[in-house]
């Protein structure tokens, strides 16, 4: 079993920046693949970026000019970076690791970020 923690959200003005992480715990050297998603109300979630245990990174289109994730591997942590933020950018952003022993799909409970003056 792999756990999640989100932290790091919060209220921010249009223009800010956010530091979201995810902290994991369990049987953390089963997983491979971490990353972050959003869903805002009424709307499907919605992928962001990933990042592999070597450092390989992906990017949605929509967050890839001013969004960077990153990996503490020593504190079992995953970062997303986000700068430049918009009020459309208003929603849950949730963490997601993929074991890849048995390729279960871990969710954490998710950490609130408003974009608004």
């Amino acid at each position: 079993q792999v756990q999640l923690v989100e932290s790091g959200g919060g209220l921010v003005q249009p223009g800010g920046s956010l530091r979201l992480s995810c902290a994991a715990s369990g049987n953390i050297f089963s997983i491979n693949v971490m990353g972050w998603y959003r869903q805002a109300p009424g709307k499907q979630r919605e992928f962001l970026a990933t990042i592999t245990t070597g450092g390989t990174t992906i990017y949605a289109n929509s967050v890839k000019d001013r969004s960077t994730i990153s990996r503490d591997n020593a504190k079992n942590t995953v970062y997303l970076q986000m700068d430049s933020l918009k009020p459309e950018d208003t929603a849950v952003y949730y963490c997601n690791a993929v074991s890849g022993s048995s390729r279960a799909n871990y969710w954490g409970q998710g950490t609130q970020v408003t974009v608004s003056s």
